[in-house]
């Protein structure tokens, strides 16, 4: 017999934010890069459609190369409401992570932003 009182209740999922579908529906796909910095940037929908993922190979003009992984949403701690803004983290082959602002404004998207940066 199980006891109901210690077993944890599944919660409904949340619906995705309309702004992060927007966004998901003009990037989802392979971008072929061109000029200064070139390569290719892919972006994907990370399963229940919260987040995006983007995957970079650029390199620039003086050959250096840059490939990671971005994830794109909105912040969301364990328990809390999610956050206003679209943030992502980019991790890169050389071990670092940069924190970035998407900016939406209707069908503008202005960014993304270094996070801390002056708009």
């Amino acid at each position: 017999m199980a006891d109901n009182d210690n077993v944890a209740q599944a919660q409904p999922a949340a619906e995705p934010a309309p702004d992060i579908q927007s966004l998901g529906s003009r990037l989802v796909g392979t971008w072929e890069l061109s000029g200064e910095s070139h390569g290719t940037v892919v972006y994907e929908w990370m399963e229940g459609r919260h987040f995006l993922i983007q995957h970079v190979d650029m390199g620039q003009q003086d050959s250096q190369r840059t490939t990671g992984i971005e994830v794109i949403g909105h912040e969301k701690t364990f328990g809390s409401e999610a956050s206003a803004e679209i943030k992502s983290r980019f991790y890169s082959h050389t071990g670092d992570t940069l924190d970035y602002v998407y900016e939406l404004e209707g069908d503008t998207l202005r960014g993304p932003r270094l996070s801390g940066q002056p708009r």
